[in-house]
C-alpha cells in the first residue's frame, strides 16, 4: 500500500473506534418509564391536572379526561410507576399528587449525562 494510501486509512473516521455509552443501561431504563408514562396523551393531561390542583381525587378526573374510572386507574398506576405522582388511599377514592422534582430530576439527570 503506498504512504498516501496508508494516511488516508488512518485518519478516515468511519474506523475511529465504538462510541462511549454516555449512560448506564439502569440510568436509561429509569429515563425511560417517566418519558415512556408521559408519552401517553391522557396520561399527560392526567399528570397536568395532578400537578395544576396539587392534590386531586381520582373521581375528580373522570370529567375533564373523558374517561371511564378504571381507564382513570389504568393510567394513574403507570404515572405511580414511575415515580410521578403518588396516591393516598381515603375511603373508597384514592387521592393522587405529584411527586415534587421527579420529572424535573429526570430531565437532569438526562442533561447530565449529555455534558459528560
Amino acid at each position: 500500500m503506498s504512504d498516501a494510501k496508508a494516511s488516508e486509512a488512518e485518519v478516515d473516521p468511519c474506523c475511529s473506534g465504538a462510541p462511549v455509552a454516555a449512560i448506564d443501561e439502569d440510568d436509561a431504563t429509569q429515563l425511560a418509564s417517566v418519558f415512556a408514562a408521559l408519552a401517553d396523551p391522557v396520561r399527560l393531561r392526567l399528570y397536568d391536572l395532578v400537578c395544576a390542583a396539587g392534590e386531586i381525587c381520582s373521581c375528580d378526573l373522570q370529567e375533564p379526561l373523558g374517561r371511564s374510572q378504571p381507564t382513570i386507574s389504568h393510567h394513574t398506576k403507570i404515572l405511580a410507576d414511575a415515580g410521578l405522582i403518588t396516591g393516598e388511599k381515603r375511603g373508597r377514592w384514592v387521592w393522587w399528587s405529584a411527586v415534587p422534582g421527579r420529572l424535573a430530576g429526570a430531565t437532569d439527570a438526562l442533561q447530565a449525562v449529555r455534558a459528560r
